[in-house]
């Protein structure tokens, strides 16, 4: 372009010199003629990216690995002037998302549509813009770009596999009894019944007593007596085992997705969303405790809310902690009750956390373990001695490999002696 545009310059000082030197009037017409066509292309190339009206709808705000991200694009002629091309390209740092468009002629008062489907593969924070419009006249002297500097973010939330059966202490009761406290939704133990008040659910009705006392009456409910889950996931630096893309038993670049990264951190974060998920399902009261690397904490609660802030914070959590497992457990042992049940997701082999986990088991505290195995992430320390240490300590130990189906690896059955143990 810039050399055709040179082109039309010296063309037009030719005729010129030429027009001064011989006098004729045609090199002063062909001069401007080339003047006047290099003024309508600069003049037409300003206005192929104004009075333009360019809308972009992201259909959520939310997405997750192994599921698409659905946009919606509109761009809009409102000016009297046809646009012969426009090409618009998208800055968004999501792997994968490329909505750039080329954008064939558009009419007066015309609209052009598009949308574009991305396969989430990486989970993270991720910018949707800037754009640039660009584009040019008839004859390809000139371009102009015009920046779009409205953005917007995007969360992808991890991965999560279906758990079957995951193998947890048994709850137990505080003091013998069932904790009396009243609750706000449906659980499995209704203590009685009260009259209606306006705004109650009509599901929460008990017809039957309803008819003996001729008016409505409406069942009340207790939490279970199971006790909490505390889920600690260890993302501190020392325990960091990653594998370069392309080494070990499989490519990630290779793999389709949502096949994990070889890191030990991908399959820690992914393996805590699952199992946050298993509870929340089983609606057991889940809290959640990492350094990530700030220090988050999610006090037990229920219900598909606490599933939500568990999975934002894995979304954007890193191996870049100082505080090590060991400190972490120590730390955070002050919002275990006795009955609690604590699952320590880890790649560490640090035996230090061992013998933090076994004091909490004389506590009365149940510790279940989610070893993320780092030999097969390249990693030269031997596991052997820390899972001794775990069946020692009588703590529950699943171990996790790189490739391994991780809806297999957590999906444990109890065997019959463990399950009389347990209870």
């Amino acid at each position: 372009m810039a050399n055709r545009r040179n082109a039309f310059y010296s063309l037009l000082i030719f005729c010129l010199v030429m027009g001064v030197i011989s006098g004729r009037t045609f090199f002063f017409n062909l001069a401007y003629a080339i003047a006047a066509l290099l003024i309508g292309s600069f003049v037409w190339s300003w206005a192929a990216v104004n009075w333009l009206a360019i809308s972009r709808t992201t259909y959520a705000r939310r997405a997750q690995v192994g599921r698409t991200l659905d946009e919606a694009f509109s761009i809009r002629n409102t000016s009297l002037i046809p646009k012969l091309w426009i090409e618009v390209l998208d800055h968004s740092d999501l792997p994968g998302h490329n909505p750039s468009h080329v954008v064939p002629t558009l009419g007066p008062r015309r609209r052009y549509q598009w949308e574009t489907h991305t396969l989430c593969t990486r989970r993270g924070e991720y910018q949707l813009g800037p754009m640039t419009v660009v584009s040019g006249d008839p004859f390809g002297l000139f371009q102009f770009p015009r920046q779009i500097a409205a953005v917007s973010s995007i969360i992808v939330y991890p991965p999560t596999v279906p758990i079957h059966r995951f193998a947890t202490p048994a709850g137990t009761l505080s003091g013998g009894e069932a904790v009396r406290r009243r609750a706000h939704f449906v659980t499995t133990n209704a203590s009685g019944v009260r009259d209606y008040q306006p705004g109650d659910s009509y599901n929460r009705i008990h017809w039957r007593s309803s008819a003996r006392k001729d008016r409505l009456l409406v069942k009340e409910f207790e939490l279970d007596p199971l006790s909490d889950v505390w889920l600690f996931l260890d993302l501190s630096h020392g325990s960091l085992v990653e594998r370069a893309p392309g080494t070990g038993n499989g490519s990630f670049a290779t793999m389709p997705p949502p096949s994990l990264p070889p890191s030990t951190e991908e399959y820690g974060v992914t393996v805590a969303a699952s199992l946050a998920r298993y509870f929340v399902d089983k609606g057991r009261a889940l809290g959640f405790a990492t350094y990530a690397p700030r220090r988050e904490i999610v006090q037990p609660d229920r219900g598909p809310r606490l599933l939500t802030r568990i999975l934002e914070i894995l979304a954007v959590a890193h191996s870049s902690s100082d505080i090590t497992l060991q400190q972490m457990l120590a730390l955070e042992a002050n919002y275990l009750a006795r009955g609690t049940t604590a699952v320590v997701v880890t790649a560490s082999v640090d035996p230090r956390w061992v013998t933090e986990a076994y004091t909490l088991s004389r506590r009365g505290i149940q510790v279940s373990c989610v070893l993320i195995d780092p030999r097969s992430f390249g990693s030269t320390v031997d596991t052997a001695p820390l899972q001794n240490m775990l069946e020692a300590a009588g703590i529950q130990v699943h171990t996790v490999h790189q490739d391994d189906d991780l809806t297999a690896a957590l999906s444990y059955r109890v065997t019959g002696v463990r399950a009389r143990a347990m209870l």
